[in-house]
C-alpha cells in the first residue's frame, strides 16, 4: 500500500514506533528513523526494518531541540529527496503528583512529546504543502483525553497533540494533506512495564487485556494509506474501550 513512499518515524527504535516502521516497510515504504539514541543503538531496529526489503536510515536527534530537528530534517530531505508520511511518535514520561512534580520534569515531557511534534511538522510543512499530498500521524494517548493521576505533564502533552493535530489538519486540508492522531490506551511496551502485572488496571479495560504495538501500527498503516484520503483532523483510540 505504501510502495514508493518515504516515511519518517520519530522514536522508531522500539515499541510502537518500531512496529509502525516495520509495518510501513512491509508495505513498501522506505524509512527514516529519528531517535535520541546513537547509530550503534539504533542499528538493530534499522536492520530489522531493512530486512523487509526497503531502505532504512537512522538519524540521531533530540526532537525537543529545534536546531537538531532542523538539521536532521534537512539531512533526511537530502538523503531521500522528499517525505510522504510523518509519524510523530517520540515520547517520554516523568510521572509524579502535581505537588511533587518538578518544573524540569514538566518541561522535559512537554518538550519531547508536544514541542517535538511541532518542530517536526514545522520542518516538513513546506514539503507537504508543495507536494499537495501527504500524511501526518501524531501519537497522542487516552491520558490526553481524560487525564491520569500522576501524569499532569504527560496528559497535558498528549492533550496538546490533539489540538496540534486539528490545527495542522485545518491548515493543510486544502493542500491534500491528511493529519490525524492515534490515542493508544495501555499498550504492552517498555513504557508500561510497571503496569502490566496490575490486575485491577487490566480489569478496568473493557476488553480485559493490554493492547499490542502491532495493533497501533495497523491503524497507523490505514491512516498512511490511500484508504484514509478523506479522513483528517480525527483522534482515533486504540484502547480496548477504556475511553468509551
Amino acid at each position: 500500500m505504501l510502495k514508493g513512499k518515504i516515511a519518517v518515524v520519530t522514536g522508531g527504535t522500539q515499541g510502537i514506533g518500531l512496529e509502525i516502521a516495520k509495518k510501513y516497510a512491509a508495505n513498501g515504504a522506505d524509512i527514516a528513523i529519528v531517535d535520541i539514541c546513537d547509530a550503534e543503538k539504533a542499528a538493530p531496529a534499522c536492520e530489522a526494518v531493512a530486512a523487509l526489503g526497503v531502505t532504512c536510515r537512522s538519524y540521531q536527534c533530540n526532537v525537543a531541540d529545534a536546531e537538531q530537528v532542523a538539521a536532521v530534517c534537512k539531512q533526511i530531505l537530502a538523503d531521500f529527496g522528499t517525505v510522504d508520511i510523518l509519524v510523530n511518535n517520540a515520547g517520554i514520561t516523568r510521572d509524579n503528583l502535581i505537588l511533587k512534580m518538578s518544573e524540569a520534569d514538566f518541561d522535559a515531557v512537554i518538550g519531547v512529546n508536544l514541542k517535538g511534534a511541532f518542530y517536526m511538522i514545522k520542518q516538513f510543512y513546506r514539503t507537504f504543502m508543495k507536494k499537495r499530498s501527504g500524511k501526518i500521524i501524531n501519537i497522542s494517548s487516552v491520558s490526553g483525553l481524560f487525564g491520569n493521576p500522576g501524569q499532569a505533564n504527560y496528559s497535558a502533552s498528549k492533550a496538546g497533540i490533539v489540538g496540534l493535530t486539528k490545527t495542522t489538519a485545518k491548515e493543510l486540508a486544502s493542500r491534500g494533506v491528511n493529519v490525524n492522531a492515534i490515542a493508544p490506551g495501555f499498550i504492552a511496551t517498555s513504557m508500561t512495564t510497571a503496569f502490566q502485572d496490575n490486575d485491577a488496571l487490566r480489569e478496568a479495560i473493557p476488553m480485559k487485556r493490554f493492547g499490542k504495538p502491532e495493533e497501533v501500527a495497523d491503524l497507523a498503516l490505514f491512516l498512511a494509506s490511500p484508504m484514509s484520503d478523506f479522513i483528517t483532523g480525527e483522534v482515533i483510540r486504540v484502547d480496548g474501550g477504556m475511553a468509551m
